[in-house]
């Protein structure tokens, strides 16, 4: 059985550039070098407190899903918004809140997979008092991956601190 080698990592690879190792096939395989995409804040304009978006991997012909890594902050969440193909969420850190539009508000910790239909109204976050990360991945529909709808309140937001009979 004969073995095809892979590429060495060029000096470019190694300061984070994407790093392909090709196949007698010619299939390229990318690897996207951790650290080597800037981190961005959560807009004020879609999230409440601080967020810090860590992107993985952009949607690109034929994949059209991306990912990133959201770590929200005690308190941190998200607007309400949708996704025209849904979302998974798989917790990576720390405990936080999802909720959907009319439905409680439910706690989700490390290790939690959570999937999010398409177009379901929703937001989420961290908990009041902890932190909390995911990896969020999407599909886009003609270039857009979510529409932002308005602001969770304080109050709506809170409901999640208080016993499950207690929620409005």
């Amino acid at each position: 059985m004969k073995t095809t080698q892979p590429a060495t990592a060029t000096a470019a690879s190694r300061k984070g550039a994407p790093m392909t190792m090709k196949s007698k096939e010619s299939q390229t395989i990318q690897i996207t070098r951790s650290g080597s995409q800037p981190a961005t804040r959560g807009p004020a304009e879609y999230f409440t407190g601080s967020v810090r978006i860590d992107p993985l991997f952009p949607a690109n012909d034929p994949l059209q899903a991306s990912g990133g890594l959201v770590s929200f902050d005690p308190g941190a969440r998200t607007a309400w918004h949708t996704h025209p193909r849904g979302q998974v969420l798989i917790v990576t850190s720390g405990t936080g809140w999802v909720q959907q539009w009319g439905g409680p508000i439910e706690e989700i910790r490390q290790g939690d997979v959570v999937r999010i239909p398409p177009g379901q109204k929703h937001w989420h976050g961290a908990t009041a008092t902890t932190a909390m990360a995911h990896i969020a991945l999407t599909e886009q529909v003609d270039g857009k991956v979510v529409d932002w709808i308005e602001k969770v309140t304080d109050e709506q937001y809170l409901a999640g601190s208080r016993p499950r009979g207690e929620q409005k």
